[in-house]
């Protein structure tokens, strides 16, 4: 049986990629990609089929507009079921921390579902999407500014701020929408405000004039006299501080000191670059055959298990079972099929999702009391799964997965589990269920929905959630209380259990989807229970550059990237 691509974020980076990436925001600037705020469109999505392809092809768009300019706007789809998009970094980020700033913006904003559409504000870009034009809209009611409400300032501060204000304000509006400034805070020389202006490239001059003036405004009633201010309006953000903020290099231009050292870096580094490329793609070559050739004996290995245990069926069988697929047996529909109840001939009830695209089917145990996110995620019925029953339950999910049983169709899912790639790039493989296996885990274990992030609310996600208990050894904190495991009489075998899935979860949904193990090694991770278990990378959206390197050339864990020391790793978002 094929196996639904349940697929979340963004951007799986080779690890050489990521080496020069990272060298290159050192020499020009930073990306400011922290989230300042996201607001969710208050109603819901029309078509989850039509929402979920538009929006990515929206994104894939505007991300290519994005690499070259700095800015983009798409349009996927009609009617209740288009996407218009729109990204624009502010003018003082250079290109290169521009997409990472976008990159960053893309991953968060889908996390808006089911909402139809949202927008976020980051420190360095800003990004929108919805189902009508929203291109020349300059105000609105979510308009609202955001304070650092850290140090009151002087009243002569103030006045640089008020000055600073008005002269961004004044240039912006006659120089395509951006501008920054900087004013004297009286005669103190080490104390100044620092402000940039930007609006979107939509608007027209006399808009952009005046969503700039209602943004100033609003921070100078809203902000001062504190240290810091952001506006965040419909058509512009409006940025003020006691800090400089802004980035030296612009976009469209590189100071005479920013060439130099740029000349000096590369001039010095390319000797090493070429050595370190040419020894990075040797052994990451080295590595893949290495792992392919032990994926080939796993596939044999997994089909042998399949055919002696009692997952298969006959397609015949199926079809009698739900009385050829009749619509009174139809429990429901989904984004990706069909879903009918049937009855086999040795009297077991089943579900069976009839897949559209390539003809398969997905055969489930038959829950009348629905189905099993009704009882993990609830807080009285998740009693009633101690973790024996979890435990079975990922194994058996782990067994209904044979290697490469994706379907190569077009982008659907759930959002929540679907991988990064899958999501940025609609690339389709193996590693894509494995990451939504490692998600389904996770709340198997916690209890709690990956889909549920409070994004306004700045909260982590559950996959973050738990690498960041994993990095400081206080998992037992992330453990549903319904699991109960402390008053059981073999408490400490099943808490080193626990924590042994908790790994193999996170090893499922490492961002660089090479380093995920098969779905044949997953299934003897859980079956070998005293196997050494590799140490997982970071997951999508933590920072590699505060990762500890570690030799990767042991076991199925090697790979290029970075893999994360329990003692010694931190994190924190990009």
């Amino acid at each position: 049986m094929k196996k639904e691509p349940i697929h979340i974020r963004p951007l799986y980076l080779p690890c050489l990629l990521m080496f020069l990436l990272s060298s290159l925001r050192q020499i020009t600037g930073d990306a400011r990609a922290r989230a300042v705020q996201v607001t969710c469109s208050p109603l819901l999505e029309h078509n989850e089929t039509a929402y979920v392809p538009n929006f990515v092809a929206t994104m894939e768009k505007i991300s290519t507009q994005v690499q070259t300019s700095g800015f983009g706007v798409a349009l996927t789809g009609t009617g209740p079921d288009a996407n218009y998009g729109l990204a624009q970094c502010y003018g003082d980020l250079p290109l290169n921390d521009c997409v990472l700033c976008y990159a960053e913006a893309r991953t968060m904003l889908p996390q808006c579902y089911p909402q139809n559409g949202g927008r976020i504000f980051l420190d360095g870009c800003f990004m929108r999407a919805e189902n009508y034009s929203f291109y020349n809209e300059f105000k609105g009611p979510e308009d609202n500014v955001v304070c650092g409400n850290t140090t009151r300032k002087s009243e002569t501060f103030g006045d640089a701020v008020k000055q600073g204000l008005r002269n961004a304000v004044a240039e912006a509006s006659g120089t395509g929408g951006y501008a920054r400034a900087s004013a004297k805070a009286g005669e103190s020389e080490s104390e100044s405000a620092f402000v940039l202006a930007n609006c979107w490239r939509t608007l027209s001059p006399d808009s952009c004039k005046q969503c700039l003036e209602n943004a100033s405004a609003s921070v100078v009633k809203g902000c001062l006299p504190w240290s810091e201010g952001r506006a965040l309006h419909t058509g512009c953000f409006l940025r003020y501080s006691d800090q400089d903020f802004l980035n030296k290099i612009s976009r469209n231009g590189r100071s005479r000191g920013s060439v130099v050292v740029i000349v000096v870096s590369v001039l010095s580094s390319v000797v090493v670059f070429m050595i370190g490329i040419a020894v990075s793609v040797y052994i990451c070559k080295r590595r893949t055959i290495k792992r392919k050739r032990r994926g080939s004996n796993d596939v044999e290995k997994m089909a042998k298990t399949l055919k002696d245990s009692s997952l298969n069926f006959k397609y015949s069988t199926l079809e009698k079972a739900t009385g050829s697929f009749d619509d009174t047996n139809k429990l429901g529909q989904g984004g990706f099929g069909t879903v009918y109840k049937g009855v086999l001939p040795d009297g077991r009830d089943i579900a069976v999702k009839r897949c559209s695209g390539p003809e398969s089917l997905l055969v489930y145990e038959y829950l009348q009391n629905k189905s099993l996110d009704r009882f993990i995620f609830d807080v009285n019925r998740g009693k009633t799964l101690d973790w024996q029953r979890r435990y079975t339950i990922i194994v058996g999910t782990a067994e209904g997965l044979d290697d490469k049983s994706h379907i190569s169709t077009a982008i659907a899912g759930t959002l929540g589990y679907m991988a990064p790639e899958y999501l940025a790039h609609g690339q389709l493989t193996e590693m894509v269920d494995v990451y939504s296996f490692g998600v389904l885990v996770l709340e198997i274990v916690t209890g709690k929905q990956n889909t549920k992030s409070k994004m306004s609310d700045y909260s982590d996600s559950l996959i973050t959630e738990a690498w960041k208990h994993f990095q400081t050894r206080d998992l037992e904190e992330i453990y549903d209380p319904n699991l109960n495991w402390k008053n059981q009489n073999d408490s400490i075998i099943i808490k080193k259990e626990i924590a042994r899935v908790v790994q193999i979860g996170l090893l499922c949904t490492q961002e660089i989807p090479s380093l995920r193990p098969s779905m044949s090694k997953l299934l003897h991770m859980l079956k070998n229970k005293e196997e050494i278990l590799p140490l997982p990378s970071n997951p999508p959206f933590m920072d590699e550059r505060v990762m500890e390197l570690r030799d990767g050339s042991d076991g199925d864990s090697a790979g290029c990237a970075s893999l994360a020391t329990v003692s010694q790793s931190s994190f924190y978002g990009r």
